[in-house]
């Protein structure tokens, strides 16, 4: 598959397909491909029914659907301005108090708890990361994104995680239904020595700020949000190379409720833009997990909050 997606600025991108590990692969190759792609896209994790499930919950959640139309479908009521509902980390927050609480209450919803507890994702952390017991972060990430809203910006994730020693593990998994161009992350391949150079020389550029500014993705050496580019057909030019790594394209699916995205902390990705051609927003969450007793980045042991920095 090859598909054009856009981000906030720049033209398309002619983006090609994750690769796919099947679900019953052993942990071993899925270890493999991890430290190879720095990704593992497996589906029909969770049951496709449970997934749906929690979508319902959310969109009804954070009501912004078209009046009659089905929970299920999410489709979103374009009364709203759509730039004011990018999700978190798509820049400002909801115009309304009410719509910002609906984005609180959002990330204690039962079901939504429940999925988080599932026991086929955490027996696929803790085999992939060989762990004996995993620690989820308290601080997940739901975003709702609207069609033609911004979406979230290339970045590593361990750009927003810097307190802290010990490696991470994320999974993210997509809330229902969500086509490439309709929201869906895309990856820049073989970038996790992108990422890696880049918070290197990060860390250097801040050798003389306070603890708090250097463990902030929001010192004065960061762009905008914390992310590193808002154009990422930009992003991928520049850092695409040939030279003993592979090349550096984009990679994109059509995700499915089920699926999950393992990634490291240092691979480069982004939210494709939501082009809104079926109306549906875009529900995903972000899990971020780490190996019971490991030096983690206890900054995210709190409830996501506005405001709280992070």
């Amino acid at each position: 598959m090859t598909v054009d997606v856009r981000s906030n600025q720049g033209p398309a991108v002619p983006a090609q397909s994750l690769c796919q590990t099947p679900k019953d692969a052993s942990f071993e190759e899925m270890r493999r491909r991890l430290r190879k792609d720095g990704y593992v896209y497996v589906k029909n994790i969770l049951p496709r029914d449970d997934v749906q499930k929690v979508r319902e919950e959310q969109v009804s959640t954070i009501g912004l659907d078209t009046p009659g139309s089905a929970l299920e479908d999410g489709i979103f009521n374009d009364s709203n301005d759509p730039l004011e509902h990018g999700g978190i980390g798509a820049g400002e927050l909801p115009p309304t108090t009410e719509q910002v609480q609906a984005m609180i209450e959002a990330h204690t919803q039962p079901k939504y708890l429940q999925l988080l507890e599932h026991p086929n994702l955490r027996s696929f952390v803790k085999g992939i990361m060989e762990w004996k017991k995993e620690i989820l972060l308290k601080r997940t990430m739901i975003r709702h994104n609207a069609p033609h809203a911004l979406s979230t910006g290339v970045h590593y994730d361990k750009l927003f995680l810097r307190k802290g020693e010990a490696e991470f593990l994320t999974a993210w998994v997509p809330i229902g239904d969500i086509r490439a161009d309709g929201g869906g992350l895309m990856y820049l391949g073989n970038s996790v020595q992108v990422g890696r150079e880049i918070e290197a020389n990060f860390t250097r550029r801040a050798k003389d700020l306070s603890e708090e500014e250097r463990l902030s993705a929001f010192n004065v050496h960061m762009e905008e949000y914390g992310q590193l580019s808002q154009n990422a057909n930009e992003f991928g030019r520049v850092h695409q190379t040939n030279s003993g790594v592979g090349d550096r394209h984009w990679l994109v699916a059509n995700y499915e409720a089920g699926d999950v995205v393992f990634h490291d902390p240092y691979i480069v990705h982004a939210s494709s833009k939501n082009e809104g051609h079926d109306g549906r927003i875009r529900v995903s969450t972000d899990l971020r997990f780490y190996e019971e007793g490991s030096d983690m980045d206890d900054r995210w042991m709190q409830l996501w909050t506005p405001g709280d920095g992070l």
